[in-house]
C-alpha cells in the first residue's frame, strides 16, 4: 500500500511540473498582441527567439530580428504601437514539445482582418516566436483584380 500511495504521489507532482504547452503558446501570442498596442519594444521583442523573423505584408517585408526591432523602436518611439485582436486562433504542438506553429486571424481597426501564421520554439523554458508572417486575406472573387494590381505595382517598381 506505501509504495502505491508512493508511485501515486510522485505521478501527480511530475505532472504538476509539465508544462500546460498550449495555455503558454497562447499566453505568448497574446502578449505579442498586447505588447505591440502598448508600444512596449522591450517586451515585444524579448518574446521572439534569436534568430527569428517577421514577414509583413509587402512582399519586400523579410526582417530578420535585428532588422524588426530597429523598425519597431522607430515605431514604438513615436509612443504608437499597432493593435490587433485576436478572433480565433489554432496551436499545433511537435510531439517533442519543442516547436510548434499556429494560425490566428486577427482584427485591425483600420484595415480589418488579418492572418497571422507563425512557429514557436521552447527554448529555455519559455515559448519563442521563430517565425510570424501577417498578411491579409483576398477573397476568390477578388484575387484576380488585386493580383494584376499588386504585379502592375510591382512591375513599376
Amino acid at each position: 500500500m506505501r509504495k502505491l500511495v508512493f508511485t501515486y504521489i510522485l505521478i501527480h507532482l511530475v505532472s504538476c511540473d509539465t508544462p500546460d504547452h498550449q495555455e503558454k503558446i497562447n499566453n505568448t501570442l497574446d502578449a505579442l498582441h498586447h505588447f505591440a498596442s502598448k508600444a512596449d519594444q522591450k517586451n515585444y521583442i524579448d518574446l521572439f527567439s534569436k534568430n527569428a523573423v517577421f514577414f509583413g505584408t509587402d512582399i519586400e517585408e523579410r526582417w530578420p530580428i535585428k532588422s524588426f526591432n530597429s523598425y519597431v523602436k522607430s515605431r514604438f518611439d513615436t509612443g504608437t504601437g499597432w493593435t490587433y485582436k485576436v478572433n480565433s486562433r489554432n496551436v499545433f504542438i511537435s510531439n517533442d514539445n519543442k516547436s510548434a506553429w499556429f494560425d490566428e486571424l486577427v482584427e485591425n481597426e483600420s484595415y480589418g482582418i488579418f492572418r497571422g501564421t507563425g512557429v514557436l520554439i521552447f527554448e529555455n523554458n519559455k515559448w519563442k516566436i521563430s517565425q510570424y508572417n501577417l498578411l491579409l486575406p483576398i477573397p476568390n472573387d477578388y484575387l484576380q483584380k488585386f493580383a494584376n494590381e499588386i504585379k502592375k505595382y510591382y512591375s513599376i517598381k
